[in-house]
């Protein structure tokens, strides 16, 4: 038995993707410390150094396809700053971002009802 609806099925594959995410930047962070503690970098620099690991990180993986550290790193997700963290306490909704959600949410059900009878 599937989702009800497009909600839950939106909701299923947002936080199966949520959690790959959290696992990739906790074994980034595993493998290269300078992703380990916050940056005083521009964020330009910044960014371009979250590039350059994720492209090592790839580039290992098209020369080891299995790597060692992953094998040695185990399946849990730890938060991505370890410090202390500024929250956001309020979001305000936009209706061009929950329009596009809907219509994604839509579009992937009707594909899964269309895969899964």
């Amino acid at each position: 038995m599937g989702p009800q609806n497009k909600e839950k099925l939106f909701n299923l594959k947002h936080s199966s993707a949520r959690n790959v995410i959290e696992r990739t930047f906790g074994l980034l962070k595993v493998r290269w410390g300078i992703l380990r503690s916050p940056a005083y970098y521009p964020i330009e620099i910044q960014n371009r150094i979250i590039m350059a690991c994720c492209l090592l990180h790839n580039f290992i993986h098209s020369e080891m396809p299995e790597d060692p550290l992953e094998l040695e790193t185990p399946d849990t997700t730890e938060p991505l700053f370890d410090g202390p963290a500024e929250f956001i306490s309020t979001i305000e909704t936009n209706r061009t971002w929950s329009n596009w959600r809907n219509e994604l949410a839509e579009s992937m059900y009707n594909e899964w009802l269309n895969r899964n009878g």
